[in-house]
């Protein structure tokens, strides 16, 4: 399992990503800016954890040819579309000698579909869904999005959640993923939202006491 945490919220008409901003490599921290949640098309974002390299160019590859669909077709592909497009690549690739060590979250919007979370594992399985993560983190957070999310969720309530998630993640987990960046994909497209770092959590929340 991945020393990163990408964490996915859909709401009825919006679907929200956070991912921490740690890079390491094995028990080396090197830095802490580095995004992990990529843009594919107007209405499609994807966030990865895995091995560097294997995000960055399977991520592009993925962004490449969606955008090379709109090209030809005119229209953008819709999260569904793009999320069995991104699973049959993923699974193909693992039979051969290029195999990509990723896990994804793809989130988008559509207007006749509209919003849309599918999980996508290393093996290439894919299943949409409500709310979802990947990585050390998101063992903390299953519990916490199983009991507070519900389907009328507005988009303040979702970062709320996801504060949540952060709050314990970063009061029980050993490593050290202290700033989380947040994106919205609706039908206006996608957007950033204001970090969850501890400058944005009151410090009597993340102390270590229950």
């Amino acid at each position: 399992m991945a020393m990163e945490t990408i964490l996915g919220i859909k709401g009825p008409d919006f679907v929200m990503l956070a991912s921490d901003t740690m890079q390491a490599k094995s028990l080396v921290f090197m830095k802490d800016d580095q995004s992990k949640i990529h843009r594919l098309s107007d209405f499609n974002i994807m966030a990865t954890v895995g091995d560097g390299g294997d995000t960055i160019q399977f991520t592009d590859f993925i962004s490449k040819n969606l955008h090379l669909y709109k090209i030809s077709h005119g229209y953008h592909l819709s999260a569904k579309s793009a999320a069995h497009f991104t699973r049959k690549t993923l699974a193909d690739y693992i039979r051969t000698n290029t195999r990509y060590q990723v896990a994804m979250l793809l989130a988008g919007y559509d207007a006749v579909e509209g919003p849309d979370l599918h999980y996508i594992d290393s093996y290439g399985a894919a299943q949409s869904i409500n709310h979802a993560g990947h990585g050390w983190g998101s063992m903390f957070c299953g519990s916490i999005l199983q009991r507070y999310w519900n389907s009328k969720l507005s988009q303040e309530d979702a970062y709320s959640l996801m504060k949540k998630c952060v709050l314990e993640i970063q009061r029980r987990l050993i490593i050290n993923q202290r700033n989380f960046e947040v994106y919205v994909v609706d039908s206006k497209g996608m957007r950033k939202m204001e970090a969850i770092n501890p400058g944005s959590l009151n410090k009597e929340s993340i102390s270590l006491s229950w």
